[in-house]
Protein backbone atom coordinates (compact mmCIF):
# COMPACT_ATOMS: atom_id res chain seq x y z
CA UNK A 1 0.00 0.00 0.00
CA UNK A 2 2.74 2.58 0.69
CA UNK A 3 4.38 1.94 -2.41
CA UNK A 4 1.16 2.88 -4.12
CA UNK A 5 0.38 5.41 -2.41
CA UNK A 6 3.95 6.70 -2.85
CA UNK A 7 3.86 5.97 -6.90
CA UNK A 8 0.17 8.13 -6.74
CA UNK A 9 1.65 11.15 -4.72
CA UNK A 10 4.68 11.13 -7.39
CA UNK A 11 2.08 11.02 -10.32
CA UNK A 12 -0.01 13.34 -8.92
CA UNK A 13 3.65 15.49 -8.92
CA UNK A 14 4.04 15.15 -12.77
CA UNK A 15 0.61 15.96 -13.62
CA UNK A 16 1.95 19.86 -12.47
CA UNK A 17 4.42 19.45 -15.47
CA UNK A 18 1.48 19.43 -17.84
CA UNK A 19 0.53 22.73 -16.11
CA UNK A 20 3.87 23.76 -16.71
CA UNK A 21 3.92 23.18 -20.39
CA UNK A 22 0.66 24.60 -21.26
CA UNK A 23 2.02 28.08 -19.33
CA UNK A 24 4.66 28.03 -21.35
CA UNK A 25 2.19 27.29 -24.22
CA UNK A 26 4.75 24.07 -25.32
CA UNK A 27 1.34 22.79 -26.14
CA UNK A 28 -1.98 23.60 -25.36
CA UNK A 29 -3.75 20.77 -22.80
CA UNK A 30 -6.91 21.17 -24.59
CA UNK A 31 -8.69 24.04 -27.17
CA UNK A 32 -9.99 26.95 -25.01
CA UNK A 33 -8.02 26.01 -22.16
CA UNK A 34 -7.03 29.70 -20.76
CA UNK A 35 -5.43 28.75 -17.75
CA UNK A 36 -3.58 30.96 -16.14
CA UNK A 37 -4.05 34.25 -18.58
CA UNK A 38 -6.33 35.71 -15.70
CA UNK A 39 -5.09 35.38 -11.77
CA UNK A 40 -7.97 36.98 -9.88
CA UNK A 41 -5.13 38.21 -7.71
CA UNK A 42 -2.03 39.05 -9.78
CA UNK A 43 -3.85 40.24 -13.15
CA UNK A 44 -4.65 43.93 -11.30
CA UNK A 45 -0.44 44.12 -10.94
CA UNK A 46 1.26 41.96 -13.71
CA UNK A 47 1.20 41.25 -17.49
CA UNK A 48 -0.14 37.88 -18.67
CA UNK A 49 3.75 36.86 -19.82
CA UNK A 50 4.81 37.40 -16.20
CA UNK A 51 1.92 35.82 -14.40
CA UNK A 52 2.31 32.82 -17.07
CA UNK A 53 6.34 32.42 -16.21
CA UNK A 54 5.58 32.66 -12.34
CA UNK A 55 3.00 30.07 -13.28
CA UNK A 56 5.51 27.93 -14.89
CA UNK A 57 7.95 28.32 -12.43
CA UNK A 58 5.74 27.16 -9.54
CA UNK A 59 3.89 24.26 -11.59
CA UNK A 60 7.95 23.16 -11.28
CA UNK A 61 8.60 23.27 -7.78
CA UNK A 62 4.61 21.81 -7.33
CA UNK A 63 5.82 19.10 -9.45
CA UNK A 64 9.44 18.41 -7.42
CA UNK A 65 8.23 18.93 -4.27
CA UNK A 66 5.32 16.17 -4.42
CA UNK A 67 7.73 13.89 -6.03
CA UNK A 68 10.20 14.07 -3.59
CA UNK A 69 7.19 13.69 -1.04
CA UNK A 70 6.48 10.41 -2.56
CA UNK A 71 10.29 9.34 -2.43
CA UNK A 72 10.33 10.29 0.85
CA UNK A 73 7.25 8.10 1.68
CA UNK A 74 7.74 5.15 0.11
CA UNK A 75 11.28 5.30 1.64
CA UNK A 76 9.58 5.78 5.47
CA UNK A 77 11.63 9.22 5.65
CA UNK A 78 10.04 10.63 9.09
CA UNK A 79 9.64 13.63 7.52
CA UNK A 80 7.50 12.27 4.39
CA UNK A 81 4.26 13.28 5.93
CA UNK A 82 5.13 16.80 6.29
CA UNK A 83 6.31 17.49 3.01
CA UNK A 84 3.30 15.31 1.37
CA UNK A 85 1.04 17.65 3.56
CA UNK A 86 3.08 21.09 2.19
CA UNK A 87 3.42 19.59 -1.14
CA UNK A 88 -0.59 19.51 -1.10
CA UNK A 89 -0.97 22.61 0.88
CA UNK A 90 1.44 25.03 -2.25
CA UNK A 91 -0.46 23.26 -4.87
CA UNK A 92 -3.38 24.14 -3.84
CA UNK A 93 -2.88 27.74 -3.42
CA UNK A 94 -1.25 27.84 -6.69
CA UNK A 95 -4.44 26.77 -7.93
CA UNK A 96 -6.50 29.34 -6.09
CA UNK A 97 -3.92 32.34 -6.83
CA UNK A 98 -4.15 31.12 -10.80
CA UNK A 99 -7.61 30.73 -10.57
CA UNK A 100 -9.74 33.39 -12.55
CA UNK A 101 -12.45 34.15 -10.01
CA UNK A 102 -15.52 32.82 -11.76
CA UNK A 103 -17.32 29.60 -11.16
CA UNK A 104 -17.10 28.53 -14.60
CA UNK A 105 -14.66 25.72 -16.14
CA UNK A 106 -13.12 25.27 -12.41
CA UNK A 107 -11.75 21.60 -14.07
CA UNK A 108 -9.55 23.90 -16.23
CA UNK A 109 -8.23 25.67 -13.18
CA UNK A 110 -7.21 23.18 -11.09
CA UNK A 111 -10.01 22.31 -9.12
CA UNK A 112 -9.53 18.35 -9.76
CA UNK A 113 -6.08 18.45 -8.05
CA UNK A 114 -7.37 20.80 -5.16
CA UNK A 115 -9.91 17.60 -4.63
CA UNK A 116 -6.80 14.87 -5.07
CA UNK A 117 -4.84 17.23 -2.86
CA UNK A 118 -7.27 17.11 -0.33
CA UNK A 119 -7.92 14.04 -0.72
CA UNK A 120 -4.30 12.88 0.10
CA UNK A 121 -4.20 14.70 3.15
CA UNK A 122 -7.64 12.90 4.55
CA UNK A 123 -6.40 9.80 3.59
CA UNK A 124 -2.48 9.90 4.87
CA UNK A 125 -4.06 11.66 8.26
CA UNK A 126 -6.89 8.97 8.14
CA UNK A 127 -3.86 5.89 8.12
CA UNK A 128 -1.56 7.45 10.44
Amino acid sequence: MKISIGIFIMLHGLVHLFYFAHSKKIFELRPGFEWPDYSWVLSKFLSTDTIRTIASLLCILGAAVFVTSGIAYMANAFWALNLINASAIFSSVLFVIFWDGRLKKLDNQGAIAIIINISIWYVLTTIH
